[in-house]
């Protein structure tokens, strides 16, 4: 696996396969990786000739009172990973490289809508770095395949409409979530747990699994909200939000949902914990 860190090194390295016509995968990461990134690049690599990793902790995602500098920075440790999991070039630039006038001056990318409320809501400007970077990313690399996660189930559907928006030639493939043996799904930040907290960190995926089973049930989406907020905090957390969507698109429910999201972000310890769970609601 060939190491990156130069926008005109990238450019050149990619130049050859994309005249030969090689299919290029493109994987989106912040480091720090774990094996839920790394299926990430298995799923890639099943799909394209060429598969292109990045690492860049995107500072114009972080809010002011986040966690932009103590965000773990594990390079060496990533570079192992992603060569056994099949990543062909790895583009790992500085700030300075990708944002050479400063935070401040830089052309931003924002989506409507879809990144209002949520994610979006607690995180004033998250999305729109998100969005910033990507765009960047997209025209940097210019990917055929690209895939996301789908913990971050609001970053997969804003993504998907800036592609949809702005015409970019890319399959925007979600790869499911990767959890642990208990439940609790893969992340970065899951490092912040202590030992204590580690152990109380799977009631959130129980959370989840509780208010799917009482909307099977037919139970009224509030009133299975409410009780789940409930055990949230029985559970140790500081719940962000709870909320029930359309799969779709993120829009409240209406009298045809059918096929319905349950998303939460919640606080234990130093931890933002972030999770979602599908669900098809009786008619």
């Amino acid at each position: 696996m060939r190491t990156i860190y130069d926008i005109a090194e990238l450019r050149q390295a990619l130049d050859g396969p994309k005249r030969q016509g090689q299919c290029i995968a493109l994987v989106p990461t912040m480091g720090n990786l774990h094996a839920g990134h790394l299926a990430l690049v298995e799923s890639a690599r099943a799909r394209a000739d060429l598969v292109v990793a990045t690492i860049f902790v995107n500072p114009l995602q972080f809010g002011p009172d986040e966690d932009l500098d103590n965000y773990p920075r594990t390079l060496a440790a990533d570079q192992a990973g992603l060569q056994a999991a099949g990543c062909d070039l790895l583009f790992t630039p500085d700030t300075a490289t990708l944002y050479p006038r400063g935070l401040d001056v830089q052309t931003h990318v924002r989506v409507s809508g879809v990144s209002e409320g949520l994610c979006g809501g607690s995180r004033p400007g998250h999305f729109d770095g998100v969005a910033t970077i990507v765009t960047m990313l997209f025209n940097l690399v210019q990917p055929d395949v690209a895939c996301f996660g789908e913990k971050d189930y609001q970053q997969l559907a804003v993504i998907r409409q800036l592609v949809a928006d702005l015409h970019f030639p890319i399959e925007i493939v979600g790869v499911p979530i990767v959890r642990a043996d208990d439940g609790l799904a893969l992340s970065s930040r899951n490092g912040y747990l202590n030992a204590e907290e580690r152990g109380k960190a799977p009631g959130l995926y129980r959370t989840l699994c509780e208010v799917r089973d009482a909307l099977e049930d037919g139970h009224p989406p509030q009133q299975a909200i409410d009780a789940a907020l409930t055990r949230l905090v029985e559970r140790g957390f500081k719940p962000d939000y709870l909320e029930v969507r359309r799969a779709h698109d993120l829009a409240p429910l209406d009298e045809s949902s059918r096929e319905a999201v349950i998303l939460v972000a919640a606080h234990l310890g130093p931890a933002r914990l972030i999770d979602n769970l599908s669900v098809s609601l009786p008619r």
